[in-house]
């Protein structure tokens, strides 16, 4: 699937990019991590640690904890609240922390 973005007659200022899961990701100033993967067409963010599901954002506001991801090499960032940077790192989050298996 590719991305969505809408284009025309917007000013987003200059785009920049930052890697999840090693590719790149483009975004522009103002957006966050889960906003420019979403557009990127990129929806998962973690796998769940009991099932090992895909899971990606859901509330959009910080509040469901869905979109964590590890981000800087920090774990349980919620991707939702966090303002993109350029070359930022950014991993889908393997149940409780980078890496963990559960």
């Amino acid at each position: 699937m590719t991305g969505f973005r809408i284009t025309d007659g917007i000013d987003r200022g200059t785009a920049f990019q930052f890697t999840c899961d090693g590719e790149t990701v483009t975004a522009y100033p103002g957006e966050s991590i889960a906003a420019a993967l979403m557009a990127a067409g990129k929806r998962r963010t973690r796998v769940s640690a009991r099932l090992q599901m895909p899971r990606g954002l859901y509330c959009g506001m910080g509040v469901c904890w869905e979109c964590i991801m590890v981000v800087d090499g920090k774990p349980a960032v919620r991707a939702c609240m966090t303002p993109a940077e350029p070359g930022m790192p950014v991993q889908t989050q393997h149940g409780v922390g980078p890496g963990a298996r559960a």
